[in-house]
């Protein structure tokens, strides 16, 4: 049986997204407000989980680089465990929506990377503990 595999179709198609495919989400932040913290942006993070691993993204290691920039703008590197994972689609507009509801964050780009592909070792120890793997 030939596997499906559903890939979101704002990538496009049912290949796998390409290396820089990126996300946005948001709108520009009332100048008003206060710039977000790192750590506010971190905790949205924790809040998406891949589907197949009872553990946070944040805490697998798929997000290589969090930048805020003044105007509480942001813009998040991340991977997945693998290009097929089944959530290619799904996930970085998650991300892209969980961190611009942040309040202090204006528009966000999630750009998606292959490059260094994931592996076990980007996992904290919270993650590691989590699924065993001590």
């Amino acid at each position: 049986a030939e596997e499906m595999r559903a890939y979101d179709p704002y990538f496009g198609g049912d290949e796998p997204p390409k290396e820089g495919t990126t996300v946005r989400a948001g709108e520009p932040k009332d100048p008003a407000l206060p710039v977000a913290s790192e750590e506010a942006v971190v905790e949205a993070l924790r809040s998406v989980y891949d589907p197949e691993i009872p553990v946070n993204i944040y805490d697998l290691g798929l997000i290589y680089d969090l930048k805020i920039d003044e105007k509480g703008d942001a813009v998040v590197t991340m991977t997945l465990t693998a290009p097929a994972c089944p959530v290619a689609g799904s996930m970085p507009k998650e991300v892209a929506e969980r961190v611009s509801a942040v309040e202090g964050i204006g528009e966000v780009d999630v750009v998606l990377t292959w490059d260094p592909p994931w592996t076990q070792a980007n996992m904290s120890e919270v993650a590691k503990v989590a699924l065993d793997m001590f």
